[in-house]
């Protein structure tokens, strides 16, 4: 009985959070200047920070940047954020990352977080699908500070490596497993 009473709250959190988080989605949207100021700053500080990332960029058919995202939860979670892909130095499109998620979890932090494709097949795979569930598809390498430090253009063979970076606040983990990516139309 007190399991079916726990199911149930839960299911009316998820269905008071979820609009809630479709109405942010719409009050965080930022113009296309500002998510390109954004974009250019993340990428120097990652640049600078991780010189394996801007050896990657030299060979990367384009990379998508998600500079600030905001996660937060309390046994239900979400994040949220909007970035834009890079091609030859020059932005192609505007996407936005979004994830639920439900467990043991409380707290919230920000981060943002660089996608490097390695291939015009991980590019082609993330402009057909129409809203890319990371997970499926292309496999993704996220690149820890110590394997930065190993990582070079000859050692690097996998289809897109992700780079997390400016991570602040009180949350357990990080991943992309289960995160939605969608084009949008910026402002």
């Amino acid at each position: 009985m007190i399991k079916h009473i726990r199911l149930v709250i839960a299911a009316l959190i998820l269905a008071l959070a979820v609009p809630s988080l479709m109405n942010a989605t719409t009050a965080l949207a930022a113009s296309m200047a500002e998510i390109d100021r954004d974009v250019d700053s993340a990428l120097q500080k990652l640049y600078e920070s991780t010189p394996a990332a801007k050896a990657l960029s030299e060979k990367a058919t384009a990379i998508l940047v998600f500079p600030s995202i905001i996660k937060g939860g309390l046994v239900i979670g979400g994040q949220y954020g909007e970035g834009a892909l890079r091609e030859q130095g020059k932005t192609s499109g505007y996407y936005r990352s979004v994830a639920l998620s439900y467990g043991l979890q409380a707290g919230a932090q920000t981060f943002g977080y660089a996608l490097f494709f390695m291939n015009k097949e991980a590019l082609d795979y993330l402009n057909k699908s129409e809203g890319w569930e990371v997970g499926v598809g292309p496999s993704i390498v996220v690149v820890d500070m110590g394997a930065a430090k190993s990582l070079t253009t000859t050692t690097a063979k996998d289809d897109i490596y992700a780079f997390f970076f400016d991570q602040r606040g009180l949350m357990a983990g990080i991943g992309l497993q289960g995160t939605k990516i969608t084009r949008i139309e910026p402002k």
